[in-house]
């Protein structure tokens, strides 16, 4: 096979730059190179998967490009495709008949005895194999239509280690034994140097040099300055990677064919996250710098894609801020990027690159329950272990369990790092349930991404109270293709925007204080701020159940240095079933820290739903007021104001910092004063005398009834005035 300056755009980005090279029969070309450089979009195009936009592919002098897929295959092309790509509901032998072409030497009982586990699994349906008897299948299901040329993607990708020698023994015996040529394109640079003779670096879309695969193998810091990687043992390799950056740069690689007059880089050493040419030689003063080295180009319609447009189309550039001086961090946080590296290494790995390409730090966490061996930095384990029940609490063998335990022990884990600058994830269902609880452990500006297939529903189970930035995937989270390659790339670089972005500077924030607010209380609300707000920065939540929390959030990361808390309304909706409610932690921020606290009886006499249709059947009979068509309010009784005053008076008892609790007899909300749809003099009682019976009342903590109601000025001075009592 003979590739001449093949040249592959996704819209207005150039994606394959004149790519040429010669696999001639018998042999093995590998293709190294770090993600993101168009390995795989090479395999695409000469398979005929994606339209090339120039160039020529020859196979036996013939010309491939424009040539269907099925029929690139009958004329002698095998593929293995990154990520296996089999069928679920087709079984092992469904697989390999489905491929079977020509008479030659593979058939089922080859394939059967080179892969007996195969023969074990025959009637196994795809979705019921592990990943390595997936591999198994991807290349049985290759050989069987009997190929002349083998096109192989990541053959080894998220494979155990035990698997990875099996295929790497597989590869050496087809090339040595088979009359087959191979061309492999391997992330694993160990497998790719044992198996082919010759190694192709490729390079933002280029082939930028040739060279032995021995000389690449026996040299670490030749493998680290072109591909970040080493053979050897990737900590070690590392370290020394790190002491070169104060070795001098050599001269041309030994053995290697370049592009041009490419030498090898200087300055800092590229490292397996960067995306920039590490055989360019910089210069003081050049635009390009080593670690940075793609054009940033805008983005296309995918419907706009030409179908072979212009050799010379130019790629249209936007401003760019000054590029960061080679190896130079321009952030002292570590961005971490979480999400389970068993199913979704490949697109993980992909927001890693781009982050890192800017020279942000990066750090990959496999929170994955599956038990299969990991390429992430920190691996399932390592996360598990900070379960405050151990490890054994997350690897349960029941996939429900697991995903809980490990979700908790991820939150445990990010409490741990201080290098932590933000967090993206990207997942399904199952994805987004482990990293968010994590998130939203977090304090609130700390940035926070979640890319998902959950993100276009109702995201209030994964937001919760913190500002966890949700983008939906669009496509489901699998592989790249030209909308997950947007999407990702958006949400990388939103994810170093935030790190790295600047912030306000020379701005004096007064105290920040939190108050709560319903539209029934909103005039008391009001009126505190107006006289509150010349000293403080006042904060106000909706006291939706979403803002109950939202507020004790910030009161536990230290935000906020006292609470006028004078909606309590979500305590009934918690306690009686309303769609408002903030939980059974309601008041614990307070309860943990200490913090000043004034609390009133705001709104405490409603259980909110939604439309009229959606009240329960049990409360049908009830004093019922529409607030709006989809906000339906109704009115608490006697019994039920007993339970809700017994469970704020227990929750006051635990506060151990000031606290001052207001009653108001005339009105806890603009519904419930004398003559109001909502005025129950029997139920007020009930509850009122509740919290005065339950309340431990001493210095520190007190309740006071006031003649007014909630909404007028005798009652916000009060307010007012004890708050400005508790506070230094």
């Amino acid at each position: 096979m003979e590739v001449k300056d093949l040249n592959v755009y996704y819209g207005h980005t150039h994606v394959l730059q004149g790519v040429s090279f010669t696999l001639e029969h018998h042999g093995v070309l590998g293709i190294v190179g770090r993600n993101g450089m168009g390995k795989t979009t090479l395999c695409n195009a000469i398979m005929g998967l994606v339209r090339a936009g120039g160039g020529s592919v020859l196979l036996d002098g013939r010309e491939l490009l424009g040539t269907q897929p099925y029929h690139i295959v009958d004329r002698g092309v095998g593929y293995v495709p990154q990520g296996r790509r089999v069928w679920p509901s087709l079984t092992v032998e469904e697989h390999l008949k489905v491929a079977v072409r020509g008479s030659g030497r593979w058939d089922l009982d080859s394939v059967y005895g080179i892969f007996p586990r195969l023969a074990e699994r025959r009637r196994h349906e795809g979705n019921q194999l592990s990943g390595g008897e997936q591999q198994m299948l991807a290349i049985g299901r290759s050989l069987v239509a009997n190929p002349r040329l083998l096109i192989m993607d990541e053959p080894t990708e998220g494979l155990a280690p035990q698997i990875v020698n099996q295929v790497e023994e597989l590869l050496v015996r087809l090339a040595q034994e088979e009359d087959l040529a191979v061309l492999l394109v391997e992330q694993n640079l160990g497998v790719a140097t044992k198996v082919a003779k010759r190694l192709a670096v490729m390079v933002n879309g280029k082939i930028e040099a040739e060279m032995d695969s021995a000389a690449l193998a026996a040299d670490r810091n030749l493998q680290q300055r072109l591909l970040g990687v080493s053979s050897e043992d990737e900590d070690t390799a590392e370290k020394e990677a790190e002491a070169a950056v104060e070795t001098p740069a050599p001269g041309p690689v030994p053995g290697a064919r370049t592009s041009g007059q490419l030498q090898l880089g200087s300055g800092g050493v590229a490292n397996r996250w960067s995306h920039g040419n590490p055989l360019i030689q910089t210069r003081p003063g050049d635009k390009l710098r080593q670690g940075i080295g793609r054009k940033v180009t805008r983005w296309a319609r995918a419907d706009k894609i030409p179908a072979r447009p212009a050799m010379d189309m130019p790629a249209p550039e936007i401003p760019t801020a000054p590029l960061p001086p080679a190896g130079e961090l321009i952030s002292d946080k570590t961005a971490y990027v979480v999400g389970t590296f068993d199913t979704k290494q490949t697109e993980l790995l992909f927001v890693r690159d781009l982050i890192a390409a800017q020279n942000i730090k990066v750090r990959t966490v496999d929170v994955s329950t599956a038990g299969q061996p990991s390429t992430a930095d920190v691996k399932p384990p390592d996360v598990a272990v900070h379960h405050p029940s151990g490890s054994n609490a997350v690897f349960t063998g029941d996939r429900g369990t697991a995903v809980t335990a490990m979700a908790e022990a991820f939150a445990c884990y990010l409490a741990t790092r201080p290098d932590l600058g933000g967090v993206i994830s990207l997942g399904g269902s199952g994805g987004t349930s482990l990293s968010t609880p994590g998130m939203q452990s977090l304090d609130v500006g700390v940035p926070k991404i979640m890319v998902s297939t959950m993100a276009s529903g109702d995201v209030k189970p994964y937001v919760g109270a913190s500002d966890i930035c949700m983008l939906y995937s669009v496509t489901d989270v699998q592989g790249i293709n030209r909308i997950s390659e947007r999407v990702l790339t958006n949400a990388a670089n939103a994810l170093v925007g935030m790190m790295t972005g600047q912030k306000p500077k020379g701005v004096q924030h007064k105290p920040a204080i939190g108050l709560t607010m319903f539209g029934v209380t909103t005039p008391c609300v009001q009126q505190v701020v107006k006289k509150l707000e010349h000293k403080y920065d006042c904060l106000v939540f909706h006291a939706t159940g979403t803002g109950g929390r939202s507020m004790e959030k910030l009161v536990d990361s230290g935000v906020l240095e006292g609470v006028i808390d004078i909606t309590t309304s979500e305590v009934t909706d918690h306690l009686l079933g309303g769609v408002l409610s903030a939980g059974e932690d309601r008041m614990g921020a307070i309860i943990r820290t200490g913090v000043p606290y004034v609390g009133a009886c705001g709104a405490l006499e409603m259980i909110n739903f939604g439309a009229p249709e959606t009240v329960p059947e049990r409360y049908r009979g009830r004093n019922i007021y529409h607030h709006n068509p989809q906000v339906t309010i109704v009115r608490i009784t006697a019994e039920e104001s007993k339970q809700i005053g017994e469970w704020i008076g227990n929750k006051l008892n635990q506060m151990k910092g000031e606290v001052r609790f207001f009653i108001p007899e005339g009105g806890m909300s603009l519904v419930e004063t004398p003559g109001a749809v909502f005025h129950d003099a029997q139920a007020d009682a009930a509850l009122f005398e509740a919290l005065e019976s339950t309340v431990n009342q001493y210095e520190k903590r007190r309740i006071k009834r006031l003649p007014y109601d909630i909404n007028s000025p005798a009652f916000v001075d009060a307010l007012v005035g004890a708050f400005n009592e508790l506070m230094p």
